[in-house]
C-alpha cells in the first residue's frame, strides 16, 4: 500500500514502483509534489478511482505510467493540466462501460508514447483525429477498444510512429494506408481484426519494421511486392488465422532475419516450401504452418535453428527426414494429423533439447523399442499402428518426468514474443495448451495396438499429469507403481484387456480428477477415496467383477442407493428368510417325516423359485463374489 503522507517528500524527483503486487488507492497528493517527473506504478493491484487531486498547470510531469491496475471510472478532467508529459499509459483502465471525452487529452501536445488499451469503453476511438492531435508521437496503443479509421479522410502529415497496437480494434476496412508513410515504423500490430483484402506489397518496403503480426484477419493474399529491401530487418511476422490460399509466397524465405515465422489456420496448398532450408545457417527459432492444407514430403533440410517445428493437421506424406537430427536445438516437434508412414522415430532421442513430441493421427507403426529421451515432458504418439509390447523398464531414461520439479516458477516454453501452444486429450476432452508450461507433463499412447503388461517403471513419471494408454490391447495387471504418480490428475486405461484389481494405491492420488477404467476385465475391491466416488459410472463400466462402496456411489442411479448396503440387505433378507420359511412348511403338512428331511435339505441347498432369484438373486451373487471369500 501507497503511504498516505508521501506528499512530504518534497524534493521527489522519481518514484518507480512498477511491476510489484502494492495494494490500495493512489494518494492525489502524490501529484502536488513541484519537484516529480516520473511516476511509474504500472503492473501492480492498485484500486479505486484515479484523482490527480489539484494538479498544478505548471507541474513538471513527464511521465505517468498507472497502466495494468484495477482502478476503475473516467479518466480525470485534471490530467490536460500535465502539458508536459511524454510518456502516458492508462491501459486497463475499468472505465466500467463509461463513454470517454477524450479531447481532455488534446492538450497533451508533447506526448511520444501514449498507450490507452483496454479502456472497457462505449467510446469509439477515431483514429485519424488521434494521429491529428500527437504530432510527435512514437508510440500508440489504443488495442482492445473500438476503433474506427476512415481511409477517404486520411490524415496529412501524421507523426511518424516507430510502434503502433491497434489489435482487437473492429476494424473492418482494407490495410490501413497511412502506414505506408511510416519509414520509422518497427513494431505493427494489427491483428484480431476483420482487415479485409490483400495485404499490400509496399509493407514489405518499410526497411525499419521489426515486429508484424496480421493474425486473425480476414486477408486473403499477398501482393508481391515490387522490391524487397535487403537485408530486411524482420524478426517476427505472422499472418495466423486469416484466409490465405495459394501457395507459400517465395519472398517470405528472403526474409532472412526471421527469427519466428507462423502462417497456421490459413488454406495453404501445395508442397512445403523447399526454400526454408535457406533459413539453416539463419536464426529462425519457431516455424508454425499447422492447420493448412500442404501436401507432398518434408525438404530434407530445415532450418537447423529451430526450437520450435509444428507442421500439424496437413497432407504432408513419407517419413520424416533424418537430417533433423541435425537441430540441436530443436525442443517442439509436432507433426500431429497428417499422413506420414514411418517407423517410431527412436532416433529423435539424440536431440538434446526435445521436451515436446506429437505423432497423434499419421500412419506410424511397429514397435516402440526402449530410447532415452532424457527431457521429454509431452509426448503423444495416440492414433496411430505402433504394436508389440514395452518392456517394464520402458520409462527408466524418462528421466525429466521423474522428478516433482518446482511448481510455482511459471516457467512457458517459448522463444522471442512466441509460445508454443498445442491440443492435448486431458480428461477424456481435447484441451489447448495455449501456453506450453515446463512444468505440463503428458503421455498418450492411447488408439495403437500395444500389447503385453504396462511397464511397472511408468511409476516413475511423477511429474505426470495426464496418463492415457486407452484403446490398446494391454493385458495383466494394473501395476500398483501407477500409485506414485502423486501428480496426476488425469488417468485413461479403458478399452483394453487388463485383469485383476485396480490397485489400491490409486486411492491417494489426491489430484486425480478424471479417470477411466471402462471396457476391461478388472475384478475387485474399487479403491475408496473422494475421488473415485466422484466418478460417473461409465467410468467402472463392462468390469463386471468390481465392486465397492465407491462403485456403489458412483453407480448409484444404476444400482440404486447402496451406500448403507449392510441394512439394506439385512432387510431384503430377512423378508426373503420369511417367505421361505411359509413356504417350507406349507409343505410340511403333506410330507412324511423322513422323506421331509431328506427333501427340505434338498429344497434349500439347490431350489430357488423364479420370484426368489429376480429378488434375491442377483443382490446375493453380488455379495459373495469368489474374490472376497
Amino acid at each position: 500500500m501507497l503511504p498516505p503522507n508521501i506528499s512530504s517528500l518534497s524534493n521527489l524527483v522519481a518514484f518507480y514502483i512498477g511491476g510489484n503486487a502494492l495494494t490500495g488507492t493512489l494518494p492525489s497528493s502524490l501529484f502536488s509534489i513541484p519537484s516529480l517527473l516520473y511516476v511509474t506504478l504500472e503492473g501492480n493491484q492498485l484500486n479505486g478511482t484515479l484523482d490527480f487531486g489539484n494538479v498544478s498547470s505548471s507541474s513538471k510531469l513527464m511521465q505517468l505510467l498507472l497502466g495494468n491496475n484495477n482502478f476503475v471510472g473516467s479518466i480525470p478532467r485534471s490530467i490536460s493540466k500535465l502539458v508536459n508529459l511524454d510518456t502516458l499509459d492508462l491501459s486497463h483502465l475499468n472505465t466500467q462501460g463509461l463513454a470517454l471525452d477524450l479531447s481532455i487529452l488534446w492538450n497533451l501536445k508533447s506526448l511520444v508514447e501514449l498507450d490507452i488499451s483496454d479502456l472497457n469503453t462505449t467510446t469509439t476511438f477515431d483514429l485519424n483525429a488521434i494521429l491529428s492531435s500527437f504530432k510527435s508521437l512514437k508510440s500508440l496503443n489504443l488495442s482492445g477498444n473500438h476503433v474506427t479509421y476512415e481511409k477517404r479522410s486520411s490524415v496529412p502529415d501524421p507523426p511518424l510512429l516507430s510502434d503502433l497496437y491497434l489489435s482487437g480494434c473492429g476494424i473492418t476496412t482494407e490495410f490501413p494506408g497511412f502506414i505506408r508513410t511510416q519509414h520509422n515504423m518497427w513494431r505493427l500490430d494489427i491483428s484480431n481484426n476483420k482487415i479485409k483484402g490483400q495485404v499490400p506489397g509496399w509493407l514489405w518496403e518499410l526497411s525499419t519494421l521489426q515486429y508484424l503480426d496480421l493474425s486473425n484477419n480476414t486477408f486473403v493474399s499477398f501482393e508481391s511486392p515490387e522490391k524487397l529491401l535487403q537485408p530486411s530487418s524482420l524478426f517476427y511476422f505472422s499472418g495466423a488465422n486469416n484466409n490465405f490460399t495459394g501457395g507459400i509466397p517465395s519472398f517470405i524465405c528472403e526474409l532472412h532475419s526471421l527469427i519466428i515465422l507462423d502462417l497456421s489456420s490459413n488454406r495453404f496448398n501445395g508442397s512445403f516450401p523447399r526454400c526454408v532450408g535457406k533459413f539453416s545457417s539463419s536464426v529462425l527459432e519457431a516455424l508454425n504452418l499447422r492447420d493448412n492444407c500442404l501436401s507432398g514430403r518434408l525438404p530434407k533440410i530445415i532450418s537447423r535453428g529451430l526450437k520450435s517445428l509444428d507442421i500439424g493437421h496437413n497432407k504432408l506424406v513419407g517419413k520424416l527426414p533424418r537430417s533433423l537430427i541435425a537441430n540441436s536445438f530443436l525442443e517442439v516437434l509436432n507433426v500431429e494429423s497428417n499422413r506420414f508412414n514411418d517407423t517410431f522415430p527412436s532416433w529423435l532421442s539424440s536431440l538434446p533439447e526435445l521436451q515436446v513430441l506429437v505423432l497423434r493421427s499419421n500412419a506410424f507403426h511397429g514397435p516402440v523399442h526402449q530410447t532415452r529421451f532424457s527431457k521429454l515432458r509431452i509426448i503423444d504418439i495416440s492414433h496411430n499402428r505402433f504394436n508389440g509390447t514395452l518392456p517394464s523398464d520402458f520409462f527408466v531414461n524418462w528421466t525429466a518426468m521423474h522428478s516433482i520439479g518446482d511448481q510455482s516458477n511459471g516457467n512457458y516454453m517459448s522463444t522471442a514474443y512466441y509460445f508454443d501452444s498445442m491440443v492435448l486429450m486431458n480428461k477424456g476432452v481435447e484441451m489447448e495448451l495455449v501456453r506450453i508450461l515446463y512444468i505440463y507433463t503428458a503421455l498418450d499412447f492411447s488408439e495403437n495396438e500395444f500389447e503385453g503388461v504396462i511397464p511397472s517403471s511408468i511409476g516413475l513419471l511423477k511429474e505426470l499429469l495426464v496418463l492415457n494408454l486407452s484403446g490398446n490391447a494391454f493385458t495383466g495387471h494394473i501395476p500398483s507403481s501407477v500409485g506414485n504418480l502423486s501428480s496426476l490428475e488425469s488417468l485413461d486405461l479403458s478399452r483394453n484387456k487388463l485383469t485383476g484389481e485396480i490397485p489400491q494405491e490409486l486411492g491417494n492420488l489426491s489430484y486425480l480428477a478424471y479417470m477411466n477404467f471402462s471396457h476391461n476385465q478388472l475384478v475387485g475391491l474399487v479403491p475408496g477415496g473422494t475421488q473415485f466416488r466422484t466418478q460417473p459410472c461409465s467410468s467402472f463400466k463392462d468390469n463386471p467383477g468390481l465392486y465397492g462402496p465407491s462403485l456403489n456411489q458412483a453407480c448409484v442411479d444404476i444400482h440404486g442407493k447402496t451406500s448403507q448396503p449392510s441394512e439394506l440387505s439385512k432387510e431384503e433378507e430377512e423378508d426373503g428368510q420369511e417367505e421361505v420359511i411359509s413356504w417350507i412348511a406349507a409343505a410340511i403338512g403333506f410330507i412324511p417325516g423322513i422323506a421331509f428331511g431328506f427333501t427340505m435339505g434338498y429344497i434349500v441347498v439347490s431350489y430357488k423359485p423364479e420370484w426368489f432369484i429376480n429378488r434375491f438373486g442377483r443382490t446375493k451373487r453380488r455379495r459373495i463374489s469368489p474374490t472376497r471369500r
